[in-house]
């Protein structure tokens, strides 16, 4: 039993109330990070203003508030990243079948 504890802990699988009281805000605290990292690379300029989108909340994808819109701007992220990598990769738009396009991105950073 503590084996099978072990190797859950190992894969992440821990429930909340063993990971610690900080563990509910650990999504948050990416978020923060992620949203440093795209303002280091200038992506309100690059990526949302020829899209013309909002910039993201400190908070955008740790909360679940609107599914598509936040898929949306994933993609759009994802895609305008593997662009800055140097690869060709086509905007995706919002009518694209969402399996095709996260297919599509997955696909492209396999390559890397």
């Amino acid at each position: 039993r503590d084996r099978d504890r072990d190797r859950d802990r190992d894969r992440g699988d821990e429930a909340p109330a063993e990971r610690g009281p900080g563990a509910a805000f650990h999504m948050f605290v990416l978020m923060e990070d992620l949203l440093d990292k795209l303002k280091l690379l200038s992506y309100e300029e690059e990526a949302l203003r020829r899209h013309n989108m909002r910039p993201l909340s400190r908070h955008y994808f740790a909360l679940p508030t609107n599914p598509g819109e936040q898929f949306f701007m994933f993609c759009t992220l994802a895609a305008w990243l593997i662009s800055r990598a140097g690869r060709p990769f086509e905007q995706p738009q919002e009518c694209d079948d969402p399996n095709a396009v996260i297919s599509n991105v997955l696909s492209e950073l396999r390559s890397f």
